[in-house]
């Protein structure tokens, strides 16, 4: 499959489950982090993104499949085909199944449940038909069983596929006659071994593989997907425990399988063990003596004191505020009404504690407030403040219109759910921070990215965000929208300045926010007369940027992600440096903290002079420098396909100004 699709996205939209959402992304975060990016999409951002470049595999979860017609028929069901025809993948689990066959046949004769007709992605050309096994209730768990699937071995070719696995069943159908279609690419991985509610033909087929175009499609009638982990063994129905412990006795065995046929469809597959580490606590700490006092005099009207425990709960997050000596939160729970049951986030807590689909809004999200100091090393290990905050003033004393203010405040966590939701997602703490105010993380398990994006966030990355509070006054001059903009610039520019030899890296800018960098394993590109095309570089970073607004102010937070020194999924800076000039990684290697605070520094004096002079032909000629995009062709998906040339962007708010392409005489149309 090609390097550059690292997108996984889970249909979340009309027709699909919460909990089928969830068991998806549990999974397949654990089985292909960090070499693909998971997260979910909405049928909206289907029909109208750019997603199809840059996405390894659709999933259609479990759920009613008219829902999924309702919102994707037409135009979305041409996209996801022709992504699919195009090298995609696609998986259809149980809904996802029948609306991935060419005709859907569901409880025929049932008054209530019934649901019959053609489908349009038609990847299975025949039929799917159910239920496969009575009892169905929507919304329950009365039709739900253990069944047994035997493996097609041969066709799946990984040492490790069991012959025989039981999984969930809930409503799923039979592929009718699915072995007479081997002919037309489709193939049988696994069938049911029990007698079923409905004739399946030829064949009790509960798991094919359809072979369509350059991509492929995986349709299943049970659920693979999910874990015994994730399943309440509650006694509602009598015999649901036994359902759930026949499943958590197979479970290896499910995995082993579901691995094999990811690694069918071209995924690349983490073989070990990939749980999700649990959240640590935050440590709050500024470069000024008094800072993080005053900031929490600020903060003291929204900040709640119990059981001699303080704590500010938020509209997504509930932040318990301790001191460095205390690191207890013993007593929150009792006196906090209305807190969740879920332990708080712990710095230290077990690695190998159980693993399974959590809330991270009900984790109290602990902060350690350094009111005197830095947190001590053994605190953060991964993370030396001392250095940060050095370099931070050593580059700020030398950069022309660098605002002192900004990263000078830090909230650090070793392992957070993303920077830019503890900030952005907590308005009434947002709108108390100072502006400049930096959130900053070693790894992230709930990273956020634009539209249908994430970006993968592993050890290894930089992630931080920071905060603006923008004058709505400035809007005519400098309109918030070139905010992504200049944080572009300054990442490109600031790793351009972090130190001697760095300024010969292949780095480029993609409108909107995408940083990009030419693919090492071509390193004597870098060296040609011509420049390397745009397809020969890989992304390395992403730019965020979300906003509150109040009467007369923007409340921004600008997230940035970046690869510094992990490998996976694309390449990273360090990697760039090992492969186009290897002595600079021996005389002034990478740091994260040194990283940082170049980054901030660059963002804050491009801000400062934006204020000033707007995205004025300063930025602009620097911008073109480093941009990925001139004289580009691209294909504009959303205005039926039409080709245009890429020749700009506009001043006034950002827009990307092209020209269609109207024919092959050269003719175009701006």
């Amino acid at each position: 499959m090609d390097s550059k699709r690292l997108n996984v996205l889970i249909y979340a939209d009309k027709g699909s489950t919460v909990g089928s959402v969830q068991h998806c992304v549990f999974t397949l975060k654990r089985l292909l982090s960090p070499n693909y990016a998971v997260s979910t999409v909405t049928a909206d951002a289907i029909i109208k993104e750019p997603w199809t470049t840059s996405c390894a595999l659709l999933v259609m979860p479990g759920g009613a499949d008219l829902g999924f017609c309702e919102k994707l028929n037409g135009l979305g069901n041409r996209r996801i085909e022709s992504f699919v025809q195009g090298g995609g993948a696609y998986i259809g689990f149980c809904a996802g199944g029948y609306y991935g066959s060419t005709r859907c046949e569901f409880e025929v004769g049932h008054k209530n449940l019934e649901v019959v007709g053609p489908r349009e992605l038609a990847f299975f050309p025949g039929t799917c038909r159910g239920l496969a096994f009575s009892g169905f209730k929507y919304g329950s768990e009365a039709g739900a069983r253990a069944v047994e699937l035997k493996v097609d071995k041969a066709s799946l070719m990984e040492r490790n596929v069991p012959d025989v696995f039981r999984s969930y069943y809930n409503g799923g159908g039979v592929f009718v006659d699915a072995p007479k279609f081997r002919d037309r690419g489709v193939e049988v991985l696994a069938s049911y071994t029990e007698p079923l509610e409905v004739d399946a033909g030829e064949g009790m087929a509960a798991i094919i593989y359809c072979k369509i175009g350059q991509g492929a499609a995986l349709l299943t009638g049970p659920h693979p997907e999910f874990a015994s982990r994730n399943l309440d063994p509650k006694p509602d129905p009598p015999f649901f425990p036994q359902v759930v412990e026949a499943l958590d006795n197979n479970d290896d065995l499910r995995n082993d399988f579901v691995k094999a046929c990811l690694q069918k469809l071209g995924l690349k597959v983490i073989q070990q063990k990939n749980a999700v580490p649990p959240l640590s606590c935050l440590h709050l700490s500024s470069l000024r003596s008094g800072e993080i006092s005053r900031l929490l005099v600020g903060l003291k009207d929204i900040i709640t004191i119990g059981g001699g425990e303080e704590y500010v709960k938020d509209e997504n997050d509930v932040f318990g505020l301790e001191k460095p000596s205390t690191l207890s939160t013993s007593g929150l729970k009792e006196s906090l009404p209305g807190l969740p049951e879920q332990n708080s986030a712990e710095k230290g807590s077990p690695a190998d504690e159980e693993d399974r689909i959590l809330d991270y809004s009900t984790v109290v999200k602990r902060i350690i407030t350094h009111t005197e100091g830095y947190p001590k090393g053994t605190d953060t290990p991964y993370f030396n403040h001392e250095v940060y905050f050095e370099h931070l003033e050593d580059y700020q004393s030398n950069e022309r219109d660098a605002d002192p203010s900004f990263g000078q405040t830090l909230l650090y966590g070793e392992v957070v759910t993303s920077t830019n939701t503890l900030l952005e997602k907590n308005t009434q703490t947002l709108r108390r921070l100072p502006a400049g105010f930096t959130a900053c993380a070693t790894v992230q398990v709930a990273g956020r990215g634009r539209g249908s994006n994430v970006w993968v966030s592993p050890s290894g990355s930089l992630m931080f965000s920071t905060l603006f509070h923008h004058p709505m006054s400035l809007s005519s001059r400098s309109p918030i929208i070139f905010l992504q903009y200049l944080a572009a610039l300054a990442v490109v520019e600031g790793i351009h300045s972090y130190s001697k030899g760095y300024e010969k890296l292949p780095i480029k800018l993609k409108w909107p926010n995408d940083i990009y960098a030419l693919d090492p394993s071509a390193p004597k590109l870098a060296n040609s007369k011509s420049p390397p095309p745009a397809s020969s570089y890989v992304k390395i970073g992403g730019i965020l940027v979300n906003s509150h607004y109040s009467p007369d102010t923007y409340h921004a937070v600008l997230g940035i992600g970046l690869n510094t020194t992990n490998t996976l999924p694309t390449t990273s800076i360090a990697a760039l440096i090992s492969a186009f000039h290897p002595s600079t990684s021996s005389s002034a290697p990478l740091s994260a903290e040194r990283l940082l605070a170049r980054l901030v520094t660059k963002v804050s004096a491009f801000y400062s002079r934006f204020c000033i002079a707007g995205f004025d032909s300063y930025f602009e000629r620097m911008y073109y420098k480093h941009w990925l995009h001139s004289e580009q062709i691209v294909t504009l998906e959303s205005d039926g396909g039409i080709k245009a040339r890429i020749k700009g962007i506009e001043t006034q708010w950002g827009q990307l100004v092209a020209e269609e392409i109207l024919g092959g005489d050269g003719i175009t149309r701006e």
